[in-house]
């Protein structure tokens, strides 16, 4: 069902912010508490213990509200159009900026930022455009990027190294057994490990997302469409699909994911996004597994498949590099009481002393001081693949429709690659008409 979200006033300069002093007296600010609002996973508590920093220094107190994955976006996006009053800062994910800069969630940010001397050029410009921007490539703000996120891929390196595997797959191959750089080469490693047994137990070569009800499919399939040529619209005439969304190369890719799910997954898992893939890895059914970097810290330490039984890699690349943005913006909610308080958290948080922390305990920064420090690409197992997978990033419409057009993705997809419905033609035929009737309903296509 199409979620409403009405347009309210446009929000007055914040007078407050002139007013902003983070080294405001703890008497001023003991009896402040704000509450913010994110996900429940490992990066959240992470920031939990991060933000006691931010109490310390400030006398403002914090509390969280941490939601599990699946029932995130329904719940928090229902506290943003009920104009609610539980979240004073919100970290939302990278699609909503258009929803809420146009309907008012979000405090516009450009003011403050010139105040405080807080420069988006600081930042990773992908995750400026995906977290902050609403338009697009305009130089307006609704967000800090927060958390720096996208698709990557862990493997069995314990099981890449096996001697007898390395000489059965050059054999084969001729070439090593190796972590994948092109789709070709993916599919034959999958294929490779596919139904056989390694140390008395059947494995499966590899775990992609399948999951129909939310976005789990969309974030999956296109870490295969963006290298194969797929793209959202002409580059030259925005919201103009055909031959884009239904290219021959996006048709290549989308039966390329199908020929992975059919030929190289484990069986039953039609329905399955970060958890379960998660599952799979830790519990030694796959070679390989997709999911989001913002996972790989804690699989790196994780007793039975961390350490030196890991490796990484970025997304392998075919006619193009792309991969699936991910991660979130931290804005601060118009509706909120605490304005003043939430701007003092945004304006600590930016600093590059507190992202380098942030990065250390467990977040994911994307700010330069961070990501452009020499030492960074060293400094985990998976800093260079991430680096990489930075660097080629696209994200899907951030458009304040996007439910809807989530949603028309989810169905097509999933009805070609899971339930064998139609071709591949026919799917991202439907598709780009769905698409196009949103964007006809919406006044942006005639």
């Amino acid at each position: 069902m199409k979620q409403v979200l009405k347009k309210l006033p446009a929000m007055a300069t914040l007078a407050m912010a002139a007013a902003l002093t983070l080294g405001g007296t703890a008497a001023q600010a003991q009896d402040k508490t704000i509450t913010l609002c994110w996900a429940a996973w490992d990066p959240a508590n992470a920031l939990v213990e991060l933000s006691k920093d931010f109490t310390a220094k400030s006398g403002i107190k914090m509390k969280f509200e941490f939601v599990p994955w699946p029932n995130f976006a329904d719940r928090m996006l229902n506290e943003l159009n009920s104009k609610g009053k539980l979240c004073d800062l919100i970290i939302g994910d990278s699609q909503w900026i258009g929803g809420s800069a146009e309907s008012g969630h979000y405090v516009k940010l450009n003011d403050f930022f010139a105040k405080e001397g807080i420069k988006m050029t600081d930042f990773m410009p992908a995750t400026v455009t995906g977290y902050a921007e609403w338009p697009k490539n305009s130089p307006n703000y609704w967000a800090l990027p927060a958390m720096a996120d996208a698709v990557g891929w862990t493997y069995r390196k314990d099981w890449f190294a096996k001697p007898e595997l390395q000489a059965e797959f050059k054999k084969k191959y001729s070439r090593d057994l190796a972590p994948p750089k092109t789709w070709t080469e993916f599919k034959q490693v999958s294929e490779f490990f596919q139904g056989r047994m390694i140390d008395g137990k059947k494995v499966y070569g590899a775990y992609v997302f399948t999951e129909r009800g939310s976005e789990g499919i969309t974030m999956g399939v296109t870490n295969v469409l963006y290298p194969m040529g797929f793209k959202y619209q002409d580059p030259q005439k925005p919201y103009a699909m055909d031959g884009f969304v239904n290219s021959a190369d996006a048709v290549k890719g989308l039966e390329f994911y199908k020929s992975l799910y059919k030929g190289s997954t484990a069986p039953g898992l039609t329905n399955a996004y970060m958890g379960e893939g998660l599952d799979a890895f830790k519990s030694g059914q796959v070679a390989m597994m997709m999911n989001w970097f913002a996972f790989f810290p804690g699989l790196n330490k994780d007793p039975n498949v961390g350490g030196a039984k890991i490796g990484f890699f970025a997304n392998p690349a075919d006619k193009a590099k792309g991969v699936q943005l991910g991660g979130q913006g931290i804005s601060v909610v118009s509706y909120s009481a605490n304005k003043n308080e939430s701007l003092q958290y945004i304006k600590w948080f930016a600093s590059p002393d507190v992202q380098k922390k942030w990065q250390a305990i467990g977040g994911s920064s994307a700010h330069k001081a961070v990501l452009n420090d020499p030492g960074y690409a060293k400094s985990a197992p998976y800093a260079q693949a991430f680096l990489d997978s930075m660097g080629m990033v696209t994200d899907f419409w951030a458009e304040p429709s996007y439910a809807q057009l989530m949603l028309a993705m989810q169905k097509r997809i999933h009805d070609y690659v899971v339930a064998d419905k139609g071709t591949a033609k026919e799917a991202l035929d439907a598709l780009a008409d769905d698409w196009k009737k949103v964007f006809k309903d919406d006044g942006k296509l005639k």
